[in-house]
């Protein structure tokens, strides 16, 4: 994601590229562990999968997308986070 673009959120930084040899849109995580133990981990990772899944289908053709977690987002109110930095990127097709 060297060549893309991203916004960031005091808990979230969202990287992203629209290339055109990919045709359907694609999501990754990226949490470390400053964010706590394995269990809370995958607990953020899971609620980032969930909320991405229910918004990818209007994310324009070869939209990838990289969600990195920062210190701090096992507490956060993700769900507003993230739709504010989708917003911000205007990744909607």
């Amino acid at each position: 994601m060297r060549r893309g673009r991203r916004v960031a959120s005091q808990h979230l930084v969202l990287h992203f590229i629209t290339r055109s040899e990919c045709s359907a849109p694609r999501a990754g995580f990226v949490v470390g562990k400053v964010v706590g133990n394995s269990v809370q981990r995958h607990r953020v990772i899971r609620q980032l999968r969930h909320l991405i899944r229910a918004q990818i289908a209007d994310f324009a053709p070869g939209t990838e997308i990289v969600v990195r977690g920062l210190a701090g987002a096992g507490s956060a109110d993700l769900p507003s986070e993230l739709a504010q930095l989708l917003s911000k990127a205007n990744v909607r097709g």
